[in-house]
């Protein structure tokens, strides 16, 4: 129990004046920590509007092939997600139900069966009509470094943005069977960072996986990089060989998006996944 010690030197109306404070301070802590998760657990706690059901419906291919009770979850997530995440638009682009919705969907897809703060470091996600242009230094002869414009589809950043182009994510939204989700990667990215480096290595739970984890993907990398360098193909994007967290991210494209052929060429791989995102997407893919 906190004591609280009132000076020697403060008496009569400098005491109440004192006591009126302590109260007042104590009241304010009480509702700052109270009132988000009050606004919360009643957002949490609303219906799921059906224009929303219908926009998943509409632009996540494989909703209507989950479970209902993992449907269920997404929703939950959803929901949450739009709580606490602030969209803003780039490039023109006024933000809709539509943008936010199928983000939100598409990105709490990696939250279902896991207890998670749903991204907890994340706050803006910006999004553009279509890929976004930046300046990047780029290497050159003799180690001279340059800026140069290149053309993106998302990024994942650790102060707390993710920037995403509209078209694209919602060609990966209605095509949930390429290997190609730029959503799912870039927040595999926020996962990843989630343990304090964006390395390949996100937060690890049980005995099995911390087991595995290391030595599976380490020579998954290897062996892609492998395939990049000599140009052979690979079910798995060779943008992952770039270092490991790009591996990590390509990976989860490509376990959610083509599950049985990653179970069936890189079994291992697989089994590692699944076990951390603790789902099988081959149960609702066709």
């Amino acid at each position: 129990m906190i004591k609280w010690i009132l000076p020697d030197h403060i008496t009569g109306l400098q005491s109440l004046t004192y006591w009126i404070f302590v109260v007042l301070v104590l009241a304010g802590t009480a509702a700052a920590l109270y009132v988000p998760r009050y606004r919360l657990a009643k957002a949490i706690a609303a219906p799921f509007p059906d224009e929303w059901i219908a926009i998943v419906e509409r632009n996540i291919a494989v909703y209507t092939s989950l479970p209902m009770a993992l449907r269920l979850q997404l929703r939950t997530l959803i929901k949450q997600f739009l709580h606490q995440k602030h969209f803003t638009g780039a490039g023109g682009l006024e933000i809709t139900d539509e943008i936010r919705v199928t983000i939100a969907a598409e990105a709490c897809m990696l939250l279902l069966n896991r207890k998670s703060n749903v991204y907890p470091s994340l706050r803006y996600i910006i999004v553009y009509p279509a890929a976004f242009v930046v300046d990047r230094p780029q290497g050159g002869a003799a180690g001279v470094v340059s800026e140069g414009r290149k053309g993106l589809l998302g990024e994942s950043w650790s102060n707390g943005k993710v920037i995403l182009a509209w078209d694209n994510v919602l060609h990966g939204s209605k095509n949930f069977a390429d290997g190609q989700n730029v959503v799912l990667h870039e927040f595999a990215h926020q996962l990843d960072s989630e343990s304090g480096s964006t390395n390949g290595a996100p937060i690890l739970t049980g005995k099995n996986c911390l087991r595995t984890w290391a030595s599976t993907l380490s020579g998954e990398f290897e062996e892609l990089q492998k395939d990049a360098w000599k140009g052979r193909r690979s079910l798995i994007d060779h943008y992952g060989a770039t270092n490991p967290a790009e591996f990590f991210a390509v990976s989860t494209e490509t376990f959610f998006e083509k599950p049985a052929r990653m179970a069936e060429h890189h079994a291992e791989l697989f089994e590692v996944l699944r076990c951390y995102y603790r789902i099988d997407p081959r149960e609702w893919q066709s």
